[in-house]
């Protein structure tokens, strides 16, 4: 997972514009008014080639002083529980204000690593004589910058890399599924506010582990909880409701949103919680898309099914409606339960269990390359630009989620849906209702042949 650097500050200091020069591109909104980041931001970036990811934090705008510092520690604790690396930002013209010694303090008793940022020094006289009075707040590492003319970018991220922890080595493949068999299952609970992903997790454990309310926005932070179900071990994360991004607002909510989003990365399984009132929304769709970019296994648990109407049809439309609705993830299983009354509740155990075994299947090359010999002889390979497209070997080239590299002798020219033809296949033989990986590379010695069949230049 790639390591989180959190932009911190009050309003007005210009963390969105600090946020859209680290990212190498203008992604915030950027006005000179308070309060104009009312939505999460998040992106990726790279430094020394490194991924990193970076999130911009909305300002502190208490209605009154004696708010403050709540507020600041509510911030502070969640972006100390997320990012590996805090930055907090002050405006170099304004100087230290009671806001900024407020979140100073805060941040420091974090325990991560802190710099403190001094942004509008606009040229180098203002940077050697515009941090001096900074340095009261009680951060020893000062760094001047102008996030809107690009100066003292390299310094900062330089010491920003060498705060980083060290990137984990990258694990063995399994050679077989049992290999993974003791690792435990790790699920994350994701779904709009209000959709009963709190009561689930309570039902799973079968005791009142987190709270469940009706009211939108009752968990804040993810949530870890642990069981034991038919022998085999899970971690199920609760997280936060994700509104449409229109809807959120305080900044408190956009670090929750982002620590929901990364504890799907790190779990195999992304459990997608629906209201079965109202199931397949918008805002459904885009979570399931959240969940296919980051390439996790994604199960669709259809919640509240005890106050739909009993029609014994009822079902099996609506899962209809959701294959269609959700089709860019097809392969996903769903299952409807009510939590509240604990009904099928425990087959999202069972299905997560499948699909991280797949997640995290081994299949042997033979038995990959007689699949290929038979798709290729069902469905050959088209004819592209007038040359026939010709598939010599499969071999599986990584795990969670599988991937797959093909040897062709034209790469660049798979269509689309020859591809998705391959993946069906795939999925179909070998049990697969996860997210696949395939990759198509030229057969080895392509250029020599091509260089010996390239007629002598005359001399």
């Amino acid at each position: 997972m790639k390591p989180l650097i959190a932009i911190l500050g009050r309003p007005n200091v210009g963390k969105s514009t600090l946020f859209n020069r680290l990212a190498g591109r203008r992604l915030a909104l950027v006005q000179d008014v308070p309060g104009v980041t009312r939505d999460r931001h998040y992106a990726d970036a790279e430094w020394q080639g490194r991924p990193l990811a970076l999130v911009d934090t909305g300002g502190f705008v208490p209605e009154q002083e004696a708010g403050l510092a709540a507020q600041v520690r509510a911030q502070a604790e969640l972006a100390a529980a997320e990012a590996d690396v805090l930055l907090l930002l002050v405006d170099g013209r304004a100087g230290p204000t009671a806001a900024d010694a407020a979140l100073a303090h805060a941040l420091r008793r974090t325990g991560k690593p802190l710099l403190l940022v001094v942004n509008k020094l606009d040229s180098p006289a203002a940077a050697d004589s515009g941090t001096g009075d900074f340095y009261r707040l009680g951060i020893q590492d000062v760094f001047p910058v102008s996030a809107e003319h690009a100066l003292g970018m390299d310094a900062l991220l330089d010491a920003v890399m060498a705060r980083l922890p060290k990137p984990p080595e990258p694990p063995e493949p399994a050679a077989e599924p049992a290999a993974d068999a003791e690792a435990p299952v790790r699920l994350t609970i994701l779904g709009r506010p209000n959709v009963g992903k709190s009561t689930l997790l309570n039902a799973l454990v079968h005791e009142e582990r987190v709270v469940a309310n009706p009211a939108p926005g009752t968990t804040r932070d993810p949530i870890d909880t642990t069981l034991v179900h038919k022998g085999r071990s899970y971690v199920l994360t609760d997280t936060a409701g994700i509104r449409r991004r229109k809807a959120v607002g305080e900044a408190l909510e956009k670090i929750s949103v982002l620590a929901a989003l990364r504890s799907m990365e790190r779990a195999d399984v992304a459990v997608l919680v629906l209201d079965g009132t109202e199931p397949g929304v918008e805002q459904d769709a885009r979570l399931a898309g959240l969940v296919a970019e980051r390439a996790r296994a994604l199960l669709v648990v259809v919640n509240k099914w005890d106050l739909v109407q009993k029609d014994p049809k009822k079902e099996k439309k609506t899962r209809e409606e959701l294959k269609w609705t959700l089709k860019f993830v097809s392969y996903a299983p769903i299952v409807f339960v009510s939590a509240l009354t604990g009904a099928k509740v425990e087959k999202v155990l069972d299905l997560a269990a499948g699909l991280q075994d797949s997640f995290r299947v081994r299949i042997p090359t033979p038995a990959l390359n007689k699949l290929l010999a038979r798709m290729v002889d069902a469905h050959p390979a088209p004819i592209v630009d007038g040359r026939p497209l010709r598939l010599y070997y499969i071999a599986q080239v990584g795990t969670a989620p599988p991937a797959f590299a093909l040897t062709t002798n034209r790469p660049e020219k798979v269509p689309e849906t020859y591809k998705r033809y391959l993946s069906n296949q795939l999925r179909e033989e070998f049990g697969l209702r996860v997210p696949l990986q395939l990759f198509f590379r030229e057969k080895p010695g392509k250029a020599k042949r091509a260089a010996r069949r390239r007629p002598h230049a005359r001399r």
